[in-house]
């Protein structure tokens, strides 16, 4: 049984009465699994009001209080893990083993927020005299609005909505439409874990009238986008208008340099799990393969064979290693993407045509000698197609690596730590991965630079952006 879709208002869970209803379609099928119902303007307004009533009651309350309720919603997380992974896969497209894992992982952020919520410090500043006091509290910010994307709905999800609550904010979630069921879960799990009303409520919609509507709002007072990003910039500088506080976590498009030092084989099979999960439409995926002259045709082979074993299929099935894109566009994008290259003098070695049976399928596709002025290796793939390259200078595969506006990720193969450091700190990347996938985790900062985001969620920086410095100063 599919997750029942409903809007979710001021500790409500809404879903009759006179809305629009939008088609929600399994990937592997093409077929409707589901109607969501959007958010009507009367919705919005009592969403935007449920949340200032109930700020002005959370943001007083204990961080026990709050951090007591982030443990429940992680158990929960637990409990249900199975039912929301299934539901995950229906309308994402993701193996079940993949969804089961984003609840998981998601259920470290949470219990990770509710620890680190207990110790949102303020501080002691001596003074220049005797009578006078001079401190710092930390206050949360206000009414939060969020925007999450479908790649990644639950645990994305989570770490905008635990740093809220966490916090003593108050949060309008507006999730993705095309795969819904993970947000819904969502407010399920905060409802059953004693979440005030009105702290978390969650609404659907058209997105560009959604956004502008909530962050036109006076009552709202900070915005947190994950996504794409001509959005972003779209939604920062509507933000910026009204002078409120953001955190953009957009898109990237992550090198990855493999050296002639590396233990080639091994990174052929890290990389191959690594960009194909979710079919590669995973915003820190390595996406742009830089290889050693000296190692490229052993790193091609080790890589072609382990592409070679993925299983593509639906994601429900148990031999599944790589469920369908989300939609047609994403398959016409591909396809778009090795044209331009094959135009542009590039080979297909694996893949390069999509599946011709029901749903939105795209093979693993490698592609080599890639000109570096391809569409493929100036945007965003977003998808399972690998463009390689070779190198043979350091400083100038990091030039190529640096020259697109992108920064999020970055993946760096070598046995050398010399090489790690120099590339590592010259690298422009939010984030750096050495001989492994070590990011995104509860404990650390996730978050880009240049055209790839604002900001940071995760590890000791998740609460900066919803919380407000107050400085006090006193003499007695």
């Amino acid at each position: 049984m599919y997750e029942q879709l409903a809007l979710y208002i001021d500790g409500k869970f809404l879903r009759d009465g006179d809305r629009r209803q939008q088609d929600v379609i399994n990937p592997a099928t093409g077929v409707s699994i589901g109607k969501l119902p959007h958010a009507t303007r009367t919705d919005l307004d009592q969403a935007l009001e449920a949340a200032q009533n109930a700020f002005e009651i959370w943001r007083k309350s204990s961080p026990l209080e709050r951090s007591k309720v982030l443990r429940r919603v992680a158990e929960l997380a637990r409990e249900r893990a199975d039912e929301i992974a299934r539901n995950i896969t229906l309308d994402g497209g993701k193996t079940l083993a993949e969804a089961k894992g984003e609840i998981l992982g998601a259920a470290e952020h949470a219990e990770w927020h509710a620890e680190e919520c207990r110790r949102t410090y303020g501080r002691v500043i001596p003074s220049r005299a005797p009578h006078i006091r001079q401190i710092t509290v930390r206050e949360p910010i206000g009414v939060c609005a969020a925007f999450t994307p479908w790649n990644f709905p639950f645990v994305l999800s989570m770490r905008k909505m635990a740093a809220a609550i966490g916090a003593g904010c108050t949060m309008i979630v507006k999730g993705p439409e095309d795969s819904p069921s993970a947000v819904v879960a969502l407010a399920r799990l905060f409802h059953d874990a004693g979440l005030p009303p009105g702290c978390l409520n969650i609404v659907w919609g058209v997105p560009s009238e959604v956004s502008e509507y909530l962050i036109t709002s006076p009552i709202v007072r900070k915005i947190s986008f994950t996504g794409s990003i001509p959005v972003g910039k779209q939604l920062a500088g509507l933000a910026g208008a009204h002078m409120k506080r953001i955190t953009m976590e957009l898109g990237g498009h992550s090198p990855v340099l493999v050296f002639d030092d590396a233990e080639v084989e091994q990174a052929a099979q890290t990389l191959a799990v690594l960009k194909m999960r979710h079919a590669g439409q995973v915003c820190m995926a390595p996406s742009r393969f830089y290889v050693h002259e000296k190692v490229y045709d052993r790193f091609l082979d080790g890589f072609t064979k382990a592409l070679a074993s993925i299983k593509v299929g639906d994601g429900l099935l148990p031999d599944t290693n790589m469920g369908p894109l989300l939609h047609e566009r994403r398959v016409a994008a591909m396809e778009s993407l090795v044209s331009d290259s094959v135009e542009r003098g590039a080979k297909i070695v694996f893949g390069g045509q999509r599946l011709e049976r029901d749903g939105f399928f795209f093979p693993p596709t490698i592609m080599t000698e890639v000109p570096d002025d391809a569409k493929v290796m100036l945007d965003e793939p977003f998808g399972p197609v690998v463009p390689l390259s070779r190198f043979s200078d350091t400083d100038d595969v990091l030039r190529r690596a640096n020259s697109v506006p992108y920064g999020l990720a970055s993946y760096v193969f070598t046995g050398s730590l010399k090489t790690a450091r120099y590339v590592a700190n010259n690298l422009e990347a939010g984030m750096v991965n050495i001989n492994h996938f070590g990011i995104a985790l509860a404990e650390t900062p996730l978050g880009g630079v240049k055209d790839s985001g604002i900001g940071s969620e995760g590890g000791s920086e998740t609460f900066e952006a919803y919380l407000v410095t107050k400085f006090i100063s006193e003499a007695s």
